[in-house]
């Protein structure tokens, strides 16, 4: 195939894998933005090269790869738990946006290599100047560990031309069963560690909230109730005082009010 058609061919699943980044991270920003733990660590994609492509079409002896090969557009979404791929794949199953063809569960049913993840295989619709179509594109969801374990394996089979030497494979084994009972303790703790997270995003939510009406404070005026608050907030541990910022958060919220009220008045 020349390159001109490979690019017209691969526009539409570059396009696929911009858009579908965006709107996994916004799905993150959403639960943080309300101030909850998200499930979606960070998100991740590419479109396969060419080289890759006619290296596994010649391998599978695949004949359309358009029809036949579903990752040629890839997005890799990272947890920090396991149960939160599951969550993840929830999320995906009822979006309207795109279609699940089908699931593969890497986790409960892991590879002999000792490879983990979880995959999900949609047809996503795509709007060009060429018109429309549905394409195929993998998402792979992951824990941390599971990806850097990944990660190494993906390099050495490069390296090895896929075939991995015995008694380094064995070795990937092991370390694979040590990724995933790391995974398997940060599991027993995921409680105490999302409730710390979830306080977290909470204080940087309710510092933003402060700041914001203390620049309203700036903005109505009153340069020096605004000067007095910004300076108590500075001298306030962000990092611990939340009940302290709450407090300073509710005298600003009445002082507005009643800048509010009287402006209604006249």
């Amino acid at each position: 195939m020349e390159y001109e058609r490979w690019d017209e061919v691969l526009a539409p699943y570059d396009h696929a894998v911009e858009e579908l980044k965006v709107k996994f991270k916004n799905i993150r920003k959403e639960f943080l933005t309300k101030g909850e733990y998200s499930p979606i660590e960070f998100v991740t994609g590419r479109t396969k090269k060419i080289g890759s492509i006619i290296s596994k079409a010649n391998r599978l002896n695949l004949e359309d790869i358009e029809s036949e090969m579903e990752d040629i557009a890839g997005i890799r979404i990272m947890c920090q738990f396991v149960e939160d791929i599951y969550t993840i794949v929830d999320l995906i199953q009822s979006r309207s946006d795109m279609t699940v063809v089908y699931t593969k569960d890497y986790i409960e049913n892991f590879k002999d290599s000792g490879y983990r993840s979880y995959h999900v295989i949609i047809k996503y619709p795509i709007n060009s100047i060429a018109g429309s179509k549905e394409i195929l594109c993998e998402i792979q969801i992951r824990t941390l560990a599971m990806n850097f374990w990944a990660t190494i394996e993906h390099s050495l089979k490069y390296k090895y031309e896929h075939y991995i030497p015995e008694n380094l494979a064995i070795r990937l084994r092991r370390a694979a069963d040590a990724a995933f009972l790391l995974d398997q303790e940060m599991s027993e703790i995921r409680e105490d560690i999302m409730k710390a997270q979830v306080m977290c995003q909470v204080k940087s939510i309710t510092v933003r909230d402060v700041l914001n009406k203390i620049q309203e404070l700036y903005n109505l005026g009153d340069t020096h109730k605004a000067l007095v608050y910004q300076r108590r907030l500075d001298k306030i541990d962000t990092e611990r005082d939340i009940a302290e910022i709450l407090h300073l958060k509710k005298e600003i919220d009445y002082l507005l009010e009643k800048y509010n009220s009287n402006n209604k008045s006249d």
